[in-house]
């Protein structure tokens, strides 16, 4: 199982900390859409990710449209994670599919309107929250639906006991 965690246009960079080491703990490859709102060698990006930027696979793409040409969502296992979503997340049987792909858009605005206009019936997940509230914070949202295509593939890549501490 391969999974895509792409970012579109992220602005904090703590989030983006946060979600490298999701990736690197679950061995997702994390793709980062320009423009970003930081810069990559920023002090809190990399303290938020501490120790694990050296672990996980990265892709970057100069534009969400660059990266849509390299991987076209017709052709791939392709979601959009958003509050708008039509499906909730946990109702995609992941468990029959080599590689998927879930986008995320940024902090403030979410993903393009384009873009959701285009899939929101075919390719929108969300994360069910009460109504009055406007959303979860971005990293977590990550962490969740990556964490249910893994429990979907029965953890296969990942180790069942930690023997961090077993020394």
């Amino acid at each position: 199982m391969n999974i895509h965690v792409v970012m579109i246009e992220p602005e904090i960079p703590q989030n983006t900390g946060n979600i490298a080491r999701t990736c690197a703990i679950t061995g997702a490859k994390l793709h980062l859409v320009h423009p970003l709102g930081f810069k990559i060698d920023e002090k809190s990006l990399k303290r938020a990710g501490l120790d694990y930027w050296d672990k996980i696979e990265m892709e970057e793409h100069n534009s969400l449209e660059e990266f849509l040409r390299k991987y076209p969502p017709e052709r791939n296992h392709m979601f959009f994670a958003t509050t708008k979503g039509k499906t909730k997340y946990t109702d995609v049987d992941y468990s029959k599919m080599d590689e998927v792909f879930v986008l995320y858009g940024k902090e403030t605005k979410g993903l393009p309107e384009w873009l959701l206009e285009k899939y929101l019936n075919t390719k929108t997940i969300r994360i069910p929250m009460l109504p009055t509230l406007r959303s979860l914070n971005l990293s977590n949202s990550v962490a969740i639906i990556t964490y249910e295509i893994l429990r979907q593939q029965n953890f296969e890549t990942l180790q069942g006991i930690s023997t961090y501490f077993d020394e």
